[in-house]
């Protein structure tokens, strides 16, 4: 496979939006397993509602796609594929009684791994007055937030 070189802001850009559809998409997997994985209902459901979250997600980084004029495709996402890895991988170790615990933590991890790759879409497209597309990944943004602090406050009820 041959590998693109970045040369101007626009590429990497263009780069990371790709990097962010694989990423959404690779946790729209991911929530599924979790999801299995889980034994409550309450914690079902939470994985459930950002199951349809991420499809927002994903609708929303496809219109930035059109607003830039980018051909919509996908970019490998390592980090993406290692933490699906990790979770399955503890899962898998782990005894039932765990489970809600394990896939509430593993799902907090690929929260904070969206957080910073909608921060780092956010600050290039605000500098360049893209306020169309800021809208549309602070929207993706904010909801990724408020589901890190649910997923931890939810975490925190199952050990107190």
């Amino acid at each position: 496979m041959v590998q693109q070189t970045l040369k101007s802001p626009n590429d990497l850009l263009h780069f990371q939006l790709r990097t962010a559809m694989t990423m959404e998409n690779d946790s729209l997997a991911a929530l599924g397993e979790l999801q299995k994985a889980a034994k409550t209902a309450e914690i079902k459901q939470l994985f459930r509602h950002h199951a349809d979250e991420t499809k927002e997600q994903i609708a929303n980084l496809q219109q930035v796609f059109r607003l830039l004029e980018f051909k919509e495709s996908t970019a490998p996402s390592p980090s993406t594929k290692g933490i699906s890895k990790q979770a399955a991988s503890l899962i898998e170790r782990s005894a039932p009684k765990l489970r809600d615990q394990v896939a509430l933590s593993c799902a907090l991890g690929n929260e904070h791994y969206e957080i910073s790759a909608y921060q780092s879409l956010i600050v290039p497209t605000s500098s360049m007055g893209m306020s169309d597309v800021v809208s549309l990944l602070q929207a993706n943004l904010d909801q990724e937030v408020h589901t890190s602090e649910e997923l931890q406050k939810t975490l925190q009820k199952i050990l107190a």
